[in-house]
């Protein structure tokens, strides 16, 4: 089993439940100032994770192997999403299903969550072709990197170029050396400044300075925080962030379902047991699909290897 590190999977964890509980429309919707203020950081330090900790230092066979088995579920997943967003009356919804239209949400512009897998691919693809297919200083492939992906944003239209940048910043920070909790130190005052950029709407956008400064902030509160959780808190949250692939993939199909729960909560004018109750529900439901794909040997057909549960 690959080295973890615990405070990036007690990260993940946060940042997943995060992402379940903003997913839910009505939450989003009774709470649409925090929504905004989630959108800013949670996926920006998701991506910041994911080039911190994405290896290139494999032989092109392995480096394929690895993006195809991110490939298949993505593909999955999105195409399932973009067929129901046809069928259910959701807000992103599609007028008609073709071969084109999956096609291009698959390749182009994927339809809901899974557009993070997709850009996962696309940085980790250039990361690679720029730091193994190049003879150069590190700082001269960092910036053939960060060309690559703003021509692959920007004249591709495959990627926003502000969720690259966060993904190029994990990259940075590996490069540096440093341990990622020295360069994110466990602050308690960091909640100051934090709570001064939020109070602005402005700055709710992980595209700016601002976004970027909150992004840091609250990745410094959040280890902070892990320092005083209780040790069985902490254990959960590991699991949870050894298994974020599996929750990020199969949670839409619960956060959809969770609204059979609202007529029966309809005395909790707050929201909060709804929110509750829909994310034990979710993250309980796709543990339990992962589970079942495991013992079904079926994983091996849907993510290339035997076990995908951690």
């Amino acid at each position: 089993m690959e080295h973890r590190i615990k405070e990036l999977d007690y990260l993940k964890s946060i940042f997943i439940l995060l992402m379940i509980v903003f997913h839910l429309v009505y939450i989003g919707d009774k709470y649409p100032y925090i929504k905004q203020i989630v959108y800013t950081f949670h996926m920006s330090a998701f991506l910041i994770i994911s080039g911190y900790l994405d290896n290139v230092q494999k032989d092109i066979k392995s480096f394929v192997r690895k993006l195809f088995w991110i490939f298949v579920p993505y593909m999955c997943m999105e195409a399932g999403y973009v067929i129901m967003s046809h069928i259910l009356p959701v807000r992103e919804s599609i007028p008609e299903v073709t071969p084109i239209i999956l096609l291009h949400k698959i390749f182009i512009k994927p339809l809901g969550p899974y557009w993070y897998l997709h850009t996962l691919i696309i940085c980790s693809l250039l990361h690679y072709l720029a730091f193994r297919y190049t003879h150069m200083k590190t700082i001269s492939q960092l910036i053939l990197l960060g060309l690559g992906l703003f021509a692959t944003a920007y004249w591709g239209g495959l990627i926003v170029f502000a969720n690259a940048i966060y993904f190029l910043a994990g990259i940075i920070i590996k490069q540096s050396k440093l341990p990622f909790t020295q360069i994110f130190q466990p602050s308690f005052l960091a909640l100051i400044p934090i709570m001064l950029l939020c109070y602005f709407p402005d700055n709710l956008d992980r595209g700016t300075l601002a976004g970027i400064v909150i992004t840091y902030l609250v990745i410094i509160i959040s280890l902070y925080a892990h320092n005083y959780l209780p040790k069985d808190i902490k254990k959960y949250s590991y699991f949870i962030g050894r298994n974020t692939l599996v929750i990020f993939l199969f949670s839409p199909i619960f956060t959809i379902l969770c609204k059979l729960f609202l007529p029966f909560l309809f005395f909790d004018s707050t929201g909060m047991l709804f929110m509750v109750i829909s994310v034990i529900v979710t993250i309980n439901g796709c543990i339990a699909i992962a589970w079942s794909m495991d013992k079904l040997h079926f994983s091996r057909f849907f993510f290339g290897q035997d076990n995908i549960l951690n």
